[in-house]
Order: structure tokens, then sequence, then C-alpha cells
């Protein structure tokens, strides 16, 4: 038989050519030209050939509605980012920074998992290695199956006898396939890996964990695409110098998107902590100007937070606005609406804003918040101690609602807050008990009532 031929595609235009090179002849775009595979890989190996079977056309009445029962892992944070636990057939993709723990949550994972066939997949490291760490977290008595191997039709031939139920694969930047010739984790070779793994996961039922690399921008590494194929992807972040980490659902076809959970490293690996709202709540012996206390919520969880500000005159002739945890464009905006529409004038200082605990804020409902704890250290003026504040806050000096309000007030009231500024569109239908709410629909109300 002739010997296959690799092929090389420009993903700009799509123009074929004969071999590699830094430039396309068609739309003249650089480093678009990758290498594709001539032949299916699912078609090479009889053994696989099930992979690509032809599926018949189905009416959406004939389409069973009866969903299997997600299987918990045992680890209450993690089960909680995954929507309830484990679903027979996804492909899940971890990432985060190096050193984060992703190869040690997934193995206390595969630990707590007992119910399940499993099967660590390693590229990265040795048996031994997995073994000390698996010693080391006191794991030792854990039924877990190891395997160390690269080449994904090797891989493919071992779990086609086992039939795990369970698989991990660490790491997808590891692996290559034998159709192409582009070196382990390349675009190519993540892309083609990632999706003959899909393909196994759907048609045999097992659950894969994909763990990814990250740029040092953060994100995933390797083709967009991988994030697109997988039903799940979760970003583990926090310092790695640090004891909290947090792991979040970014994508999910099977819960909640910007679901949270929150681990504690220890000795004995990650625990879960249920109620992180007493972790990112510090509180003072005393109130201190710039600092504001907010309910957020990241994914179906209400989470109490502490927003802090710090302003200072600045001796530049361009003041300083510096973010952490949220964006600061938007911080820039906020400040910019105080001067317009509170007569708070603060162009000539340097404004620092910190969400405590690392934390990440998207919502628009840290508007007000900011703003206050801004305000308060421009002023010198601490907050009462027993006041949580959120609300969105529009160009005109409105005060918008923002979801699930009722929640948020719930959850400060659990945690002994007596005083509160919301939205007054979130003005809850029945009085809340033992809190006194002031409903603003202007950002001057605020302001005054601060006064």
């Amino acid at each position: 038989m002739p010997k296959d031929k690799n092929r090389y595609q420009c993903s700009a235009c799509g123009a074929e050519h004969r071999k590699w090179a830094g430039r396309c002849a068609e739309c003249d775009a650089w480093n678009t030209i990758e290498e594709l595979a001539t032949v299916p890989l699912a078609t090479t190996n009889p053994r696989f050939g099930g992979l690509i079977a032809p599926q018949r056309i189905q009416s959406l009445t004939e389409v069973s509605l009866e969903r299997e029962p997600n299987t918990r892992t045992g680890m209450g944070e993690l089960d909680r980012v995954l929507g309830g636990g484990i679903v027979r057939g996804s492909v899940v993709l971890l990432g985060g920074d190096p050193g984060i723990g992703k190869s040690t949550l997934l193995l206390q994972a595969l630990a707590s998992a007992s119910q399940l066939k499993n099967l660590y997949i390693s590229g990265e490291e040795s048996a031994q290695q997995i073994g000390l760490r698996a010693h080391r977290l006191g794991l030792d008595d854990s039924p877990l199956r190891i395997l160390t191997e690269t080449c994904v039709e090797a891989i493919l031939a071992t779990v086609d006898k086992e039939r795990p139920q369970l698989m991990v694969i660490d790491s997808i930047q590891t692996l290559f396939t034998q159709h192409l010739q582009s070196a382990p984790g390349s675009v190519a070779q993540v892309r083609e890996s990632a999706a003959v793994l899909v393909r196994y996961a759907k048609q045999s039922g097992t659950a894969v964990f994909l763990v990814g690399h990250v740029t040092k921008e953060g994100a995933l590494a390797g083709p967009r695409v991988l994030e697109h194929m997988v039903d799940t992807v979760l970003y583990f972040e926090g310092d790695p110098g640090g004891r909290y980490r947090i792991l979040r659902a970014v994508k999910n076809r099977f819960g909640a998107v910007n679901e949270l959970g929150v681990f504690a490293m220890t000795e004995q690996g990650l625990k879960g902590i249920s109620n992180p709202s007493a972790i990112f709540l510090s509180r003072h012996e005393s109130p201190v100007p710039g600092s504001t206390i907010m309910v957020t919520r990241e994914g179906t969880r209400p989470l109490i937070v502490e927003v802090q500000a710090l302003v200072d005159e600045s001796p530049l002739g361009n003041p300083r606005r510096v973010a952490l945890g949220l964006d600061q464009g938007r911080m820039a905006m906020l400040l910019a609406v105080m001067h317009r529409h509170g007569g708070v004038a603060m162009f000539n200082q340097d404004v620092f804003v910190n969400i405590v605990g690392g934390v990440k804020i998207t919502e628009t409902a840290a508007d007000l918040p900011v703003m206050l704890a801004a305000l308060s250290s421009f002023r010198s003026k601490p907050l009462p101690e027993d006041l949580v504040v959120f609300g969105e806050v529009g160009l005109a000096g409105e005060i918008r609602p923002v979801l699930n309000g009722q929640e948020r007030l719930n959850e400060a009231a659990k945690h002994g807050f007596k005083k509160a500024i919301i939205p007054k569109a979130n003005t809850p239908k029945k009085q809340q008990p033992d809190m006194e709410i002031l409903a603003a629909q202007r950002l001057s109300e605020v302001i005054d009532w601060l006064v």
C-alpha cells in the first residue's frame, strides 16, 4: 500500500499545502498552517471502528429524556462545581497554573470515588512519583490504577480491554498520535488527541478528566477548539504559595456556569470548605476606612466578600487606577460617575481597589460597594461593621437592581449583618427581621445617608 502523505491546511483561509510554511501563499497569514491527518484516526485500527459507527436519524419524540443520576465523588466542593457529580460519558477539562494542585485534586477524586473502576494515565510523572504523592496524601489503601503512557493508540488499546468508568489524562499536552509528525503539545497533536478521547468517552460511557496546561496569560494552552469539544471547563485558581484554592466552572453542560468551589491545601491534600464566606470575610477589631462588605453570587452560591479601597493624593500627573479582582476599566467609570452625580472628585488621587481573598468578581453588583469603599477611604470615614452593600450603578447615577436580592439578604442575615444598602427594586416583599434596609434609587441618596 502506498504510504499516506501528510497534508497541511491554513486555518485562516482553508487552503491546502504540500508542506509546512510560515506564511500562507493564498492569504498571506503567518503561522496559520497546521498539519492534518490524511486518514481518520479511528478507522486505522479495526478494533476502534465502532467509535465512528453510523447513527440513525431519530425524531425528538423518540429521544429518551431519562437522565442517569450523577455519581458523587465524595468531595462536596468538586461535586458542586461539576453540577452534582460525575456524568457518565462526560469529558471535563481542568486547567490551572503549575503547582496549583490539579494532579492532587484528581488523585483524591479517584480515591474518593472508589465505587467507580478508575484509571490514572500520566504522561508527566512516573508511577513511582504518583505512588509517593498518594502515600503523602494517605491514599495507600485506595484502589488506584496507574498507567504511564503518552501514545493515544496505546492508551486506547489498554482502555478497550480494561473498560474503566472514570479515567484521568495528565496531561493532554503530553499525548501524541502516530498519524501526525508534529511534536507533542503542538496545536495539531492536542486537537487530534482530544478528539479521539472525546469520541471514545461518548461511545463507551467512560467519564474522562483532561488536565490542561495554561499560558502565561492564564488561558488554556492549545487550540481554542479544545474548550468547545469538552463538556465542562474548570479553572483552578489561587496563589500556589497560599493556602486556599478556588475551582471555577467557566463552561458546564450539566450544571451552573461560574459555580465556585473552595478548597484549603493541607498536608493531607485538598480539603473542601463548605462555608467560604467565613474565610473571605475578615472582621476588623475596630471599623477602618476603605472597607465595605458585599454579597456576590457565584453560580448558585451567595458569597460574602470584603472590598477594600485605598485613596491617596497622587504625586504624579496621571494618577494611578489599580484594581485587583475587578475590571479596571469599570472602576474608572465608577469614579467618573461619583464625580458627576455625587460631587466627589478624585481626579488627583491614586485609587487602589482589592477584593480580599483573591476572589475575582465579574458581576455588576460590586459597583456600589466599590464606590462606597473608595468614598470611605477618601474621607477617612469608616462604615459600620454590620453594614452590607450590593447594587449596580448606571452612568446616570441610578442604582439598578441585581439578581437574587432576597438570597443575598438572607446570606447577610445568616452572618449577623444588621444594616443593608440595596437597590430600591430589590426591596424584599416581606420585612427582613432584625435588619435595617436602606433602599436607594439614586447615588446621591446613598452619599447623603453616609454624610
